[in-house]
C-alpha cells in the first residue's frame, strides 16, 4: 500500500474511533435522545447527499430493507446502547460484525471456513463476553448487548447487498440517508421525549457532534474507504480497519475519563486477535465480511 494510502487510511479509522465516542458523549452525557440523534445525522446524510440519488437504483425494495438493517436498526440498536455501554468496550464490541458475518456467509451464502478461522471467530466473541460479564455482581452489560445486536443488524444487512447490483459508496450513502431519517424520526417521537429541546438546548459543541458524524464520518470516511477498497484486496484493508477500535478505546479514556481495566484490556487483546484472524484469512463468497460493519455505514 502506497504510504499516502495508508495515511488516508489511518485518517478514516481515525475518524470512525473518535465518532463513536463524540456519539458516547451526546446520547449519554449530554442526554440527547438516541434515536432522535440517530434521525438528525442520516437526515444530514440525506440532504448533503442528493446529487448521489441518481441514477436511481433498479431494485429500490431490496435497498429499502438494506437502509432499515445498515441505518435504521442498526443506528437506533448502537445509540441505544452507547447510553449506557462505555465507548472503549463498544469499540471493541462492534467488531463482532466480522464475525458474525463470517457466519452468516456460511449460513446463507455457502461459504467453508478452516480451523483458523473458526479460531479466531471463538476469540472474538470470548473476549467481547469477557468485556461484557462482571464476574463481581454476576451481571452482564445491556448497553454492550445493544451493540452485539447492532452488530448482527448490521451484517445481515451486507448479506442482502450480495443481492443487489453494485452501487457506489456514496450512492449507498444518500439512499441509507433518505430511507433511514423518517422511520427514526418516528420512532423518537413515539419512545422519547424533549428530543428538540434538548438538542437545541446542548448548544454548538452538539451541533458540531452532528456536522462531524455526517462529514467527516459518512461523507469523508465512507468516500474515502471506499475509494481505498477499489485500489487494494480485502484482505490488505480489513486488518487495518483494526485501527478504528484501538482509536475508540483510546479516546474513550482520555477524552471521557473511561477507566482502563485489566478485564477490558485482556478481552480486548482476545477479542481483536479473533478478528484479526478472520479479516487475514479469504472469504470467497463473501470477501466483505472480514469488513464487518464497515461494508455498510460504518462504525459509528
Amino acid at each position: 500500500m502506497a504510504f499516502r494510502d495508508f495515511i488516508l487510511l489511518f485518517a478514516v479509522c481515525l475518524v470512525w474511533g473518535l465518532n463513536i465516542v463524540l456519539s458516547r458523549w451526546v446520547v449519554a452525557d449530554v442526554g440527547v435522545p438516541p434515536l432522535f440523534f440517530a434521525a438528525v445525522r442520516f437526515t444530514g446524510v440525506a440532504l448533503f447527499l442528493i446529487p448521489f440519488l441518481r441514477p436511481k437504483p433498479e431494485d429500490l425494495k431490496t435497498l429499502f430493507l438494506i437502509a432499515l438493517m445498515i441505518g435504521s436498526l442498526n443506528f437506533a440498536l448502537l445509540f441505544i446502547g452507547l447510553t449506557t455501554a462505555e465507548a472503549s468496550a463498544a469499540a471493541v464490541t462492534g467488531q463482532l460484525g466480522v464475525p458474525i458475518s463470517t457466519l452468516l456467509s456460511m449460513a446463507f451464502l455457502g461459504e467453508t471456513i478452516g480451523w483458523r478461522r473458526g479460531l479466531g471467530i471463538m476469540l472474538a466473541f470470548a473476549g467481547v463476553v469477557l468485556i461484557a460479564f462482571d464476574p463481581g455482581s454476576f451481571g452482564i452489560s445491556v448497553g454492550l448487548l445493544y451493540i452485539v445486536a447492532s452488530a448482527f443488524i448490521g451484517s445481515v444487512g451486507g448479506i442482502l447487498m450480495k443481492r443487489m447490483a453494485p452501487v457506489t459508496g456514496l450512492q449507498l450513502q444518500a439512499w441509507v440517508g433518505l430511507f433511514s431519517f423518517l422511520p427514526l424520526f418516528l420512532f423518537s417521537y413515539l419512545f422519547e421525549s424533549n428530543q428538540i429541546g434538548s438538542y437545541i438546548g446542548a448548544g454548538w459543541p452538539v451541533w458540531l457532534a452532528s456536522l462531524f458524524a455526517i462529514v467527516g464520518v459518512s461523507i469523508f470516511g465512507h468516500g474515502a474507504f471506499y475509494t481505498l477498497l477499489k485500489r487494494y484486496d480485502v484482505s490488505m484493508i480489513s486488518p487495518l480497519t483494526l485501527m478504528t477500535p484501538i482509536w475508540g478505546v483510546i479516546f474513550g479514556i482520555v477524552l471521557l475519563n473511561e477507566p482502563i481495566t485489566a478485564r477490558l484490556v485482556l478481552g480486548a487483546a482476545i477479542s481483536l486477535s479473533g478478528v484479526f484472524v478472520i479479516a487475514i484469512r479469504p472469504n470467497r463468497r463473501m470477501p466483505e465480511a472480514a469488513l464487518g460493519k464497515k461494508i455498510g455505514p460504518g462504525d459509528s
